[in-house]
């Protein structure tokens, strides 16, 4: 019997993932991605009697695969809050979901857990963006405001990580990242003995300055879209950045778009943080979107939809 995980390159999906296997520790095959690589489940192999982990990805995008893999005899748990659809009925199916805008994945599972390692639900609460949630879930940990702001760095740099149109755009691929997470029972020790936190705070910081350098191509009281170029290092930050101008402007939404090799667009959306809904059914009008109500992105917008997507947004959000 085998026993498979399968998990969003996000934040959010390395630190469910690292807490359900701090509990039940377990060799398993990781089948990962780039945050924006949600079609994963179609990877995986199955036989009668393995154990499957399904994390942070939507059911919506994954329901074909997850029926081919049930129908295989494979025992499946699956925790979530992105938007999930119709949600198959099967005796091999354990499903946690929840698409609250204040909750994440580590938080769900932190839950299943009854907080045994509330530090990294915190951490991937911080990743979500999740701001005034994590520090309210942080509490019964009376943590110094120092090392409240080591685990928002922590999240904000394993969420930063994921982000690319490829495995390339990254500094760690995902499943590596989280092998560098399996020793620490503490995000603390991983904080200070992995060079990999070092690695990604200089990276983000160099990107976060070319990113504030750059003006939005429209912008009013509701609605501002950033166009940043086809290079790595605007792939990289859209989605953090895309948060941090979210708390920077809590009644705007924000659109990040990111130029790709042929002239279409990689975009994260975030709804504004006074009304975090609505950022998934904005993207969700375009063949390749998708996401939670409060943060969404679009794989692929071809150039010629630009338009079209300025117009929905600004419908999308009006005042």
């Amino acid at each position: 019997m085998a026993t498979i995980d399968v998990f969003n390159g996000d934040a959010d999906g390395l630190c469910a993932l690292h807490q359900l296997r701090l509990a039940e520790p377990c060799q398993s095959t990781l089948i990962t991605g780039v945050k924006r690589d949600i079609d994963l489940v179609k990877q995986v192999k199955a036989q009668a009697g393995d154990a499957v982990t399904i994390l942070d990805i939507s059911l919506d995008k994954n329901r074909d695969a997850l029926i081919n893999v049930l129908n295989d005899g494979a025992i499946v748990r699956y925790a979530d809050h992105h938007f999930p659809g119709d949600i198959p009925e099967h005796e091999n199916l354990t499903v946690h979901i929840n698409t609250d805008a204040e909750t994440c994945t580590g938080l769900i599972v932190n839950e299943l857990l009854n907080g045994a390692f509330l530090p990294w639900a915190v951490t991937a609460a911080f990743g979500d963006n999740l701001l005034s949630t994590a520090e309210q879930v942080a509490a019964p940990l009376t943590l110094t405001a120092n090392e409240l702001e080591q685990l928002k760095s922590l999240g904000t740099l394993l969420n930063y990580n994921g982000y690319g149109s490829t495995l390339d755009d990254l500094f760690f691929p995902p499943a590596e990242l989280y092998q560098r997470l399996q020793p620490h029972q503490s995000p603390f020790t991983f904080i200070n003995e992995d060079t990999a936190f070092t690695t990604l705070s200089e990276g983000f910081a160099s990107d976060h300055t070319r990113a504030v350098s750059i003006s939005p191509e429209r912008s009013d009281a509701n609605n501002a879209i950033f166009i940043l170029p086809n290079e790595p290092f605007a792939r990289r930050i859209s989605g953090v950045y895309a948060n941090e101008l979210a708390q920077a402007n809590p009644s705007r939404a924000h659109a990040l778009l990111s130029e790709l090799d042929d002239g279409s667009y990689l975009v994260s959306v975030r709804a504004p943080l006074n009304n975090r809904t609505g950022a998934d059914e904005l993207c969700r009008q375009f063949e390749t979107g998708g996401g939670r109500k409060a943060a969404a992105g679009i794989n692929r917008l071809p150039a010629n939809e630009l338009e079209r997507f300025a117009n929905a947004m600004q419908k999308q959000f009006a005042a």
